[in-house]
């Protein structure tokens, strides 16, 4: 026996059947599938806190930091290179040139020599002190309109002086009525100027215009001064009147 172990044989030895290892691997093969499989066909049998742990969506990035305070405005002390009114020399060369921007412009000095003490002038300066009082001009009243457009209804309550109409004795007998209206104009003084028809029945219209030749109004008045006014006069004719 040990001899056929150590040996060759010479084709002694019995050999396990070649078929064996294939039905292994394919045992085998089926296990491994059925591992990868059954989770698949039943998910509820997974853990569930690894499964929330790994369907956890990531965090979100931190937010980015704060922006840097803004920095307070440097205030500049700019030395003025003036003395006694005079431009002195700098006393070294700036490497910057920097505006400077003053709040009011300095007094003038108005004045000419050789004409002092004339009319209310002061010493070296122009005469009656002309150049320093430029901005103060004379005012200007704005000049009022030739002649305004009233209407008749606030015309009417300036009327001082109506003469009535005489019905014309024609229209009267053919039965005509009617109101004839006529455009005038009043005058600064009152008085019924450059009277014309604008309607109304042709008998009764001289008969109103005869009338209001002798109408005489209020001078009407915008801001205290009397203008000319364009208006309208209705004069009314009624048998029954």
């Amino acid at each position: 026996m040990f001899e056929d172990s150590l040996m060759e044989s010479g084709g002694k030895l019995k050999t396990k059947s070649k078929y064996w290892s294939i039905v292994t691997f394919g045992v085998n093969g089926v296990i491994l599938a059925g591992l990868i499989i059954w989770p698949l066909l039943h998910p509820e049998a997974l853990p569930t806190q690894m499964m929330a742990t790994l369907l956890v969506a990531p965090p979100p990035p931190p937010p980015p930091p704060p922006p840097p305070p803004p920095q307070a405005p440097v205030q500049v002390k700019i030395k003025s290179e003036m003395l006694n009114n005079q431009l002195q020399a700098p006393s070294k060369i700036p490497k910057e040139i920097k505006q400077i921007k003053e709040s009011s412009a300095p007094p003038t000095m108005a004045g000419v020599s050789g004409m002092e003490g004339m009319g209310g002038g002061t010493p070296g300066g122009v005469m009656g002190g002309i150049l320093g009082g430029i901005g103060a001009g004379p005012v200007v009243k704005a000049a009022a309109p030739k002649k305004l457009s009233i209407s008749s209804g606030v015309m009417a309550g300036n009327l001082l002086q109506k003469t009535v109409p005489q019905y014309p004795a024609i229209a009267k007998a053919a039965r005509i009525q009617g109101t004839v209206v006529l455009q005038a104009t009043i005058s600064k003084s009152g008085g019924i100027e450059n009277l014309r028809v604008i309607s109304g029945p042709p008998m009764l219209q001289q008969a109103a215009m005869d009338a209001v030749r002798g109408w005489r109004y209020k001078p009407y008045l915008l801001n205290g001064d009397p203008v000319e006014v364009e208006t309208t006069v209705n004069v009314v004719f009624n048998l029954g009147g």
